[in-house]
């Protein structure tokens, strides 16, 4: 009877579909899950038959989800890892070099006071000693401040290298997703917890670097880098790792028998902004703080010579500069004592001319690798200046990123999230759907044992 065999299939149908509502409240909190549903098709005559249909069947089951809602997805999170990454190091060198009692302005600000005060009495050797103790603070201040800077370089890589392993597991993790999807597709098994898996993988990968996803025939995905190199085809995988090579380390990608050299600072994401911040902001602001400390300590030491001390001799260096000391990049000459500094010109006692001179270098040129020609007296502030402008640059873009990523999540849940609501209005309609078909069921059978009764 095609009652019977009607209803029989919708209650089958119903219990599909309560099965697949089951599952979407199952997973209502977890992280990820794409909810599911069920494809209902009703089934047509056949030819020649008179009759209403031949019921429902299950034409499969549906995933709701959208690619380029995940492509969103995963492009804000590349952007998100490559500013938060970024931040805490710009935060703490700008908090060091803003310091009004640690910056290079007040050790520099304090020496020149010292050299100004000398000018009461050139020849008071309290007031000597007052230049060198400001000169020896001075010089801490600059070891200091360029000791952060070694640190910090030495806390990038570190945070660089530890990042890829976390990448190359991930990214084997994705080829060996893309081989049990392609295969647990090919003979019709339900594929959407590995592709969720899958998909939590690629987000995770779009955090470290930027990446391209291709989707595959096969259920499969390629990824690529944003670049173009790729990192996984099929069930093939591609390893990243850093070559030290003379020089700088170099990032390499290796897939297959290729191998891919690549500039760090442009794959994006977390290894992207480290690579970003160490070369195009660290490297230049730590090269800068030894150019100033350099050029300044030739500047004073060149003038000193050029005077004569309290006995008449000629004038000796005062600074020792060092950029490849482990104890410090400036120091003061250990044999140096208050009666070396040179403030005069010509021997005269009481003569300040050399020391005038002296005073002046403050107001002299100095050449930079970040900022180019400045003021000596100017020059950490112009520094430091440069330093919030790139901190604060990259809030702005890491406080866009944030926003940007949590739009793109809200959007993909819009299409893949489980509603509670929806799914409780679900959970009543197929129920509804299933007991009306189980009434079919008992009316079809009123029939037949009406039927039957007719015979006997």
């Amino acid at each position: 009877m095609s009652i019977l065999s009607n209803a029989l299939s919708g209650s089958n149908a119903a219990q599909a579909a309560l099965n697949a509502t089951s599952q979407n409240i199952a997973n209502l909190q977890t992280k990820g899950y794409t909810r599911q549903g069920v494809q209902l098709n009703a089934v047509a005559p056949g030819l020649g038959s008179k009759t209403a249909g031949m019921g429902v069947e299950i034409g499969g089951l549906l995933r709701f989800s959208d690619s380029y809602k995940s492509q969103q997805m995963w492009r804000a999170a590349s952007e998100l890892g490559a500013h938060s990454q970024t931040q805490p190091y710009l935060s703490q060198m700008e908090r060091v070099m803003g310091d009004d009692q640690s910056s290079l302005s007040h050790g520099i600000d304090e020496f020149f006071k010292a050299l100004n005060a000398a000018g009461v009495d050139p020849v008071s050797t309290p007031l000597r000693q007052q230049v060198v103790t400001a000169a020896n603070s001075m010089s801490q201040h600059f070891n200091s401040i360029y000791n952060v800077t070694s640190n910090q370089r030495l806390s990038v890589r570190q945070q660089r290298d530890a990042l890829l392993p976390a990448l190359n597991q991930t990214v084997a993790n994705i080829a060996r997703l893309n081989q049990g999807i392609a295969g647990a597709g090919a003979v019709g098994t339900n594929t959407s917890a590995l592709v969720d898996e899958r998909d939590m993988a690629i987000d995770q990968l779009a955090s470290i670097v930027s990446i391209e996803v291709i989707d595959q025939p096969d259920g499969s995905r390629s990824v690529s880098l944003r670049s173009g190199q790729p990192l996984v085809v099929g069930n093939l995988s591609g390893k990243m790792s850093i070559a030290n090579t003379a020089g700088d380390p170099v990032l390499t990608l290796t897939f297959g028998q290729s191998s891919f050299a690549l500039d760090d600072t442009k794959v994006g994401g977390q290894l992207g902004g480290l690579a970003d911040y160490d070369k195009n902001t660290l490297v230049p602001l730590q090269q800068s703080i030894a150019d100033m400390a350099e050029q300044m300590a030739d500047k004073i030491n060149t003038q000193l010579m050029a005077g004569t001390d309290p006995a008449g001799d000629p004038g000796i260096p005062l600074f020792n500069f060092n950029s490849a000391s482990t104890t410090g990049m400036l120091q003061i000459d250990p044999a140096f004592q208050a009666n070396d500094l040179a403030f005069s010109s010509d021997g005269t006692p009481g003569d300040s001319a050399n020391l005038q001179a002296l005073i002046d270098i403050k107001n002299q040129p100095i050449t930079l690798t970040s900022i180019g020609s400045v003021l000596l007296g100017d020059a950490d502030t112009q520094l430091v200046g440069k330093l919030g402008i790139d901190s604060q640059q990259n809030q702005a873009l890491l406080k866009t990123a944030t926003t940007i990523r949590q739009q793109s999540e809200d959007d993909w849940k819009s299409t893949s999230g489980v509603n509670q609501d929806e799914e409780a209005i679900n959970l009543v309609e197929f129920q509804n759907m299933y007991q009306a078909n189980m009434k079919v069921i008992a009316v079809a059978n009123n029939l037949f044992d009406a039927t039957l009764a007719m015979f006997n």
